[in-house]
């Protein structure tokens, strides 16, 4: 894989101010103009991300973006000169000339999500739109060592990629196939692996993949069109047998998907600004190594780091979960990732969400961070003996006192140790939270399980960004 990389991060268009109403701040703190105008740009992508395949009109852009007609006019002609924006059609007449309204193209862009876990790695292909095109899973030991973990990971996105290009633009993955598709897809073609290369129907190849002759890879090399249709002749019974056909040579590939980053969540702590890890839980040997700079070496695309707890709070935020919230996460250890006011929450040391480390029981069992009694070792030791309600009576503890300390309005519950018995959990982290706040003379703050997917938070540590959201 080729590309640009930045060693000071993924900088891609539209960071800065979120909001209209916060370009006065922006502009106090010294933004200039190409500054200004990468965040009316970003302001425009997201409205076209969030208007799906239905598309919206530049007189609505205009309007909800509070920019003239003749902006938004020449911001949407350089994203479809740049090939991220297309016409979706016309919108009917209500008295004036029909509007052609416009979308994203989700081709246009795609990113790698990564969940760096202390035993697996999973990894998503998504594109623009925020869809998983593609997966993989594996099993990995953080304890093997940097450059080894390195190693397996560029190894796996560069899999990753490529089955995508032979693919056809077909979503690919490990044991994942069918879901990573969506519920539209084509199964048969989906089934037929990542290898399969077709067109396939409905699906214009030459527009997303140009200079490719999509017909010509989907027959195969040297194909006429009469491959494998032409009638049957038996040769004489004096003839020698047909000797064995050569075999065919490899399809011309389909490039692969315009990359625009890596992001990578891992257990913390860590500088997500520099992508140096410190003292990871149970592996101190990491300490002090540049993941972010290591790993963008290998693949040569600009690479993000992060706690996996901020990924998924990220990753929930920009699917549309709103205001303040707490996602707590239990599998192989324990985190939470802070969103308030809807901007996720990591700390001057990015060291905000250590949830699992706040000592809850004087000289309780021995922790892997050197403490004693954290709800980390606590909620572990319990779910070691298979008492998952003591578990989520202990979690529900801790996430009292973070909604005593932040306030919050909603705890969102996930990881693998969750999901294995969600009602469980659910049930014990509310009870405590209710009693709390009964005491309180407070209204309880609701509970909910999530799926608080870790890869797809990832990726949109690159591709947030890109529509505004400088928090990413």
């Amino acid at each position: 894989m080729s590309g640009g990389r930045t060693g000071g991060g993924v900088r891609v268009a539209g960071e800065g101010a979120r909001k209209v109403g916060e370009v006065r701040a922006a502009a106090d703190a010294g933004v200039n103009l190409p500054a200004l105008r990468s965040h009316n740009t970003a302001l425009v992508l997201d409205l076209l991300r969030r208007a799906g395949v239905e598309g919206i009109s530049r007189l609505e852009l205009a309007e909800r973006t509070g920019l003239t007609p003749q902006a938004v006019s020449k911001i949407t002609g350089r994203l479809r000169d740049a090939g991220l924006a297309a016409e979706a059609g016309r919108r009917a007449s209500t008295g004036g000339k029909p509007r052609t309204v416009l979308r994203l193209v989700p081709e246009a862009g795609h990113a790698v999500g990564v969940h760096l876990d202390r035993d697996a790695l999973r990894l998503v292909l998504v594109n623009l739109a925020g869809t998983v095109v593609g997966e993989r899973c594996t099993d990995v030991d953080l304890g093997a060592g940097a450059e080894a973990v390195v190693a397996a990971v560029a190894g796996e996105v560069e899999a990753l990629v490529d089955g995508w290009a032979r693919s056809g633009g077909r979503p690919s993955g490990t044991d994942a196939d069918a879901v990573a598709a969506g519920p539209d897809a084509d199964t048969d073609a989906v089934a037929a692996g990542p290898d399969a290369v077709a067109a396939g129907p409905d699906v214009d190849a030459d527009a997303a993949w140009p200079d490719v002759d999509a017909d010509a890879v989907a027959a195969g090399p040297g194909a006429n069109g009469d491959v494998g249709v032409s009638g049957r002749t038996d040769p004489a019974p004096e003839a020698a047998p047909p000797a064995a056909p050569a075999p065919p040579a490899a399809a011309t590939p389909f490039p692969p998907p315009p990359l625009l980053g890596v992001g990578v969540a891992l257990p913390g702590p860590l500088d997500h600004t520099r992508g140096v890890l410190h003292r990871v839980t149970g592996f101190a040997e990491w300490d002090g190594f540049p993941l972010r700079d290591a790993l963008g070496e290998r693949l040569g695309v600009p690479v993000a780091v992060d706690k996996d707890t901020n990924a998924a709070a990220l990753g929930l935020a920009v699917a549309g979960e709103r205001g303040s919230f707490a996602y707590l996460h239990l599998g192989t250890g324990l985190g939470a990732g802070l969103v308030i006011d809807g901007v996720v929450r990591r700390g001057a040391r990015t060291a905000a969400g250590e949830f699992g480390h706040q000592v809850v029981q004087l000289d309780g069992p021995p922790c892997d961070c050197g403490d004693r009694g954290c709800v980390e070792a606590l909620c572990l030791t319990a779910v070691s003996r298979g008492d998952l309600a003591e578990a989520a009576r202990v979690l529900g503890i801790a996430a009292g006192n973070l909604v005593a300390l932040l306030d919050i309005d909603l705890v969102l519950l996930g990881g693998r140790t969750v999901i294995t018995a969600p009602e469980v959990f659910l049930r014990g982290v509310g009870a405590v939270l209710d009693e709390r706040a009964r005491r309180a003379g407070e209204p309880p703050v609701p509970v909910r399980t999530v799926p608080g997917d870790i890869a797809e938070g990832a990726a949109q540590l690159v591709l947030a960004p890109l529509f505004g959201r400088a928090d990413a």
